[in-house]
């Protein structure tokens, strides 16, 4: 049985879960922010977020030792479902960090940034991980809902997706090239920023993401 205003952070050991459940609670008023490992706590959830930060071949070995893997998938068929950095990437089939296997939810690739693009507008190198503030330039999305065209959002990360189906690109970032930031589909967004740490503009896609009604 749902149990409805409730909201699970998904842990899994390699999420950086004050800061998520915090921004949550800040914005969530009236429900109930649970950080938690029970997969009968996650199906039980009204909402779902799962984060994730650390290299793709240890969170996808301790999701499957914690036994998550299940309830992951099942809430990515049927609730909301928000996904945060390696929470997005691990949704994809295949990554080359590790050549591990994904969640395979999306067909696509999770490739490292490539060395020869690394090439800023001034002729810098740029440099990898990418890390700090960029612009957003949105897809049309209800969790973009009040949150400026342009809108910068907090990125640490090495690799970026590469959907298969290009209709599930709900957002991008130019670093080098011009990469997915964030993909949508039916019940399910996931972002490679990190919406807790991005001030203003991420509180406000996480309080769309409460609000959201897929």
């Amino acid at each position: 049985m749902r149990a409805r205003n409730t909201i699970a952070v998904i842990d899994y050991g390699m999420g950086n879960l004050r800061s998520v459940s915090k921004a949550l609670e800040h914005v969530a008023a009236g429900k109930k922010v649970i950080v938690t490992a029970d997969p009968e706590v996650v199906a039980s959830a009204e909402r779902v977020v799962f984060p994730g930060q650390g290299a793709m071949p240890d969170c996808m070995r301790e999701l499957d030792a914690r036994g998550l893997r299940p309830a992951v998938m099942a809430a990515a068929k049927d609730k909301p479902f928000l996904g945060i950095c390696i929470g997005l990437q691990m949704l994809f089939g295949h990554s080359d960090e590790g050549n591990v296997a994904g969640l395979g939810v999306f067909a696509g690739e999770v490739k490292r940034f490539p060395d020869a693009e690394m090439i800023a507008a001034d002729g810098q190198r740029l440099k990898v991980p990418h890390m700090g503030w960029n612009n957003v330039v949105q897809k049309p999305h209800a969790l973009w809902a009040n949150v400026a065209e342009g809108a910068r959002f907090y990125f640490v990360h090495s690799y970026c997706v590469q959907p298969a189906d290009q209709t599930l690109v709900a957002g991008t970032t130019e670093y080098g090239h011009p990469f997915t930031c964030a993909v949508a589909r039916d019940n399910i967004f996931a972002v490679q920023f990190h919406p807790e740490k991005s001030a203003r503009d991420g509180l406000r896609l996480l309080e769309n993401f409460v609000a959201w009604r897929p």
